[in-house]
């Protein structure tokens, strides 16, 4: 094999461990591809480049993910850039897939922020009304033991912020493994990669309507957290309150269609209405997801209390033959089915937060298909 055909079996190889997430870190990659490619030693000069090796992770992704992987790639990086301008005070760099564009699936934004106090930062997010986590992570590295700081933001995409001290933020960080400097870009250098490599992209229109934009996820929310002090009837809901009855119907819908956005949708959401007007819990609950739901997800709210009459005998005939009629019947009753189940005293089940964190990756992952 020629010196040129080697270098590029090596890119392709080790651009393949990369987008399976077998490994992480370019240097490494290449290492564990030249000896599996090579019987021999292979002079670190002849190895590919970090560049060749990302080339070759985006013909991959484009090849397995199509053009849908370079609008979402567009879209993360539009976020992160919105996200910067609202930490530029903190002298914020992006880092990581984002920045060098061999995303997958399920990649996180990764940010560095420099400040000399966590709060600021936190106070900033709060400002805009974003859900974070504050993390603290002690790494020992060469007998020195270090606590790392990050705030896991949670918007459309997932961010990881680490937060250093200020007086690092002209500091040249570099890779545990290589040594080399890690790849990074100022708000001003994602504005001129963005341009560079999405011409077709109006970047302050796109970042307009990012502000305009309603996060579903972010109302849904709003409508499941009062949840917990609406109480029920004991004689038909013994499990307690709302919020408590529709984590219960979630994780048995979860266990039945995990995979299955809308329906889970419909499950956690389906008794809204009762922290709004008790007495048509069905309706007010249809007006306030109108628009935010699917058409599916919307008509499976809207008739689960006919399902319970359905299933009672008590509906009455053209209003089951209508129930039947409909290519969302099965899934009704299935929806009617756990919701009857989900009254379960003491049940064990998720968060609101980690409920809504599920579909909302379950989103991302739709959107790549």
């Amino acid at each position: 094999m020629s010196d040129a055909k080697l270098r590029h079996a090596i890119a392709f190889e080790a651009a393949r461990l990369m987008y399976e997430r077998v490994e992480s870190e370019y240097f490494t990659a290449k290492r564990k591809a030249a000896k599996r490619l090579c019987r021999g030693t292979v002079k670190p000069s002849d190895l590919p480049s970090n560049a060749e090796i990302r080339d070759q992770v985006q013909a991959l992704a484009r090849l397995h993910e199509g053009e849908a992987r370079t609008q979402n790639l567009r879209d993360m990086r539009v976020h992160a850039l919105r996200l910067m301008r609202v930490l530029c005070r903190f002298r914020p760099r992006l880092i990581g897939s984002v920045m060098t564009g061999h995303t997958r699936k399920g990649s996180d934004i990764d940010l560095h922020v420099f400040s000399d106090s966590i709060d600021a930062v936190t106070a900033a997010l709060d400002d805009e009304g974003m859900r974070y986590e504050v993390e603290r992570k002690q790494v020992v590295k060469h007998g020195e033991s270090r606590v790392f700081t990050h705030v896991h933001v949670f918007d459309t995409f997932t961010f990881e912020l680490t937060v250093y001290a200020e007086n690092l933020a002209n500091y040249v960080f570099k890779s545990s493994i290589t040594g080399k400097a890690i790849e990074r870009a100022s708000t001003r250098e994602l504005e001129e990669l963005i341009a560079t490599e999405h011409p077709e992209l109006a970047l302050e229109e796109a970042l307009a309507e990012q502000e305009e934009a309603v996060d579903p996820y972010q109302l849904f929310r709003l409508l499941l957290v009062p949840l917990e002090n609406v109480k029920q009837n004991p004689r038909y809901h013994p499990e307690g309150d709302v919020q408590f009855h529709l984590l219960q119907v979630f994780e048995l819908a979860r266990a039945e269609r995990a995979w299955d956005e809308e329906f889970l949708q419909a499950a956690l959401l389906h008794d809204v209405g009762k922290g709004i007007d008790p007495f048509d819990h069905v309706g007010a609950g249809v007006q306030a997801l109108e628009g935010l739901v699917t058409e599916r997800t919307l008509w499976l709210i809207e008739n689960h209390m006919l399902a319970l009459e359905y299933k009672a005998g008590t509906l009455g005939f053209r209003q089951c033959k209508r129930l039947e009629a409909h290519e969302e019947f099965e899934d009704l009753m299935l929806l009617r089915e756990l919701d009857t189940k989900g009254r379960v005293p003491g049940a064990r089940v998720c968060t609101v937060d980690e409920a809504l964190d599920y579909l909302r990756e379950l989103d991302r992952q739709n959107k790549w298909k």
